[in-house]
């Protein structure tokens, strides 16, 4: 039976000021009224600069394992992973208030949105429930993992963010502007579950979201609820094409694609010929890896606090 969060146990909340569009010392004084309110022991660890992000992260988990408390995360999907990061391997209760623009996290596992201070008096009444992470050599992921043409897709999307704002047109703008550059093309040499094969790509993107992967039309959508991952190749296409087919899996068809490729698998070795390092972005957020990129499910499941009642968002809500 599900743990619940103990009435008495201390919350350690890392708020990252510089996700939602919100005012920050709003969001805080909403979570502390809420919190003191009912009694609620809790420190509020605040990221005014994202490399504080680690260390506060690291931070809030060693006083949590040391108070039997949890640790909660107010962010977007990034935030949320680089917390994780720290929370996986503690095995710490974990619970989240998603503050990003699209949320996808949160809406899959039915997350409090909106509101900080009623989302944070919602996860007092929680229990934890079970949910799969992914890894790309050792380093987690909950929505998804990409090389290619998407990283590039975020970089531009952030340099428009820092410009015109966070909006939802603002990152399309951005999206639509990249898809009408030049890029290289990927060499993929693919090892796992199927016999081993070579693939030329725009983009690979490994998803560990149902809700995210059916709202582009993939059919292996259900697979992350089965204990595996999915795996989609864009092979090269003409810019217009390109920009069509985004179009496309904006409208929830993107798998119907010929040019497009879905799989599932619980493992996956990706190596690039004649390249030893490659970017790759993790929930948005963009690093450096070393090839070859091993692709697995973590070997133990992230501690998620849920809401009683929580429902996850449907496949075609608005």
């Amino acid at each position: 039976m599900p743990a619940a969060l103990a009435q008495d146990a201390p919350l350690f909340i890392v708020l990252n000021q510089a996700s939602g569009s919100g005012d920050p010392d709003r969001v805080e004084a909403s979570i502390r009224r809420s919190l003191e309110g009912r009694g609620r022991e809790h420190e509020i660890l605040r990221v005014d600069d994202p490399a504080q992000l680690p260390t506060l992260a690291r931070r809030a988990v060693a006083q949590a394992q040391e108070r039997d408390g949890a640790v909660v995360v107010v962010g977007g999907d990034g935030t949320i992973n680089a917390v994780t990061q720290a929370v996986l391997p503690s095995g710490v209760l974990f619970g989240v208030l998603p503050q990003g623009t699209f949320n996808f996290f949160g809406r899959c596992h039915g997350l409090p949105e909106g509101e900080a201070g009623q989302g944070m008096l919602a996860l007092l009444d929680a229990s934890e429930q079970p949910v799969q992470v992914g890894t790309v050599n050792g380093r987690a992921f909950l929505v998804n993992a990409s090389l290619g043409l998407y990283p590039e897709l975020l970089e531009q999307r952030e340099e428009a963010k820092q410009r015109f704002g966070r909006h939802r047109l603002v990152a399309l703008g951005a999206g639509l502007r990249t898809l009408l550059k030049r890029f290289p093309r990927l060499h993929l040499l693919m090892r796992g579950d199927a016999p081993a094969s070579a693939l030329d790509a725009m983009t690979l993107v490994v998803g560990n979201n149902r809700l995210q992967l059916e709202k582009i039309g993939i059919e292996q959508a259900t697979a992350v609820e089965r204990g595996r991952l999915a795996g989609i190749a864009v092979r090269p296409v003409g810019r217009l094409a390109l920009v069509v087919m985004a179009m496309r899996g904006l409208l929830g068809h993107l798998g119907e694609q010929p040019r497009v490729e879905s799989f599932a698998f619980t493992e996956l070795e990706v190596t690039l010929r004649r390249r030893r390092k490659i970017k790759v972005a993790l929930d948005g957020e963009i690093d450096t890896f070393a090839l070859p990129l091993r692709f697995a499910i973590a070997p133990q499941p992230l501690r998620l606090l849920v809401p009683r009642g929580a429902e996850p968002e449907p496949e075609h809500a608005a």
